[in-house]
């Protein structure tokens, strides 16, 4: 098992455990707004680190915004395996179609 599987399991587990206790659990008592405001600032903080911080706060930045992802999907219930599948459909073709495709 891959350490994004790892994870995401660990967030299935953890999502109903007791707020006091767990980030995650914390996170899923907030609610979605709460969570999806969470996943803009990690990005935003990934942003800012690749313009201006060391190559470690970028990576420690990097893996915020995944956590960060994982427990939105799973607020959605949806699974990771769902986004990999949506980035294999999307492989082989040209990004710039994919998007023409997507605003049509």
């Amino acid at each position: 098992m891959d350490a994004l599987a790892r994870l995401e399991y660990t967030i299935a587990q953890r999502r109903s455990a007791d707020p006091d206790a767990s980030y995650v659990a914390r996170l899923h008592a907030r609610g979605l707004p709460a969570i999806a405001r969470k996943v803009g600032e990690e990005g935003v903080e990934a942003a800012i680190a690749a313009l201006s911080g060391s190559r470690e706060e970028l990576v420690g930045e990097a893996a915020d915004v995944l956590f960060h992802l994982l427990v939105l999907l799973s607020a959605r219930d949806i699974a990771f395996a769902d986004v990999l599948a949506e980035l294999d459909r999307r492989e082989g073709v040209s990004g710039l179609d994919e998007k023409a495709a997507r605003s049509e």
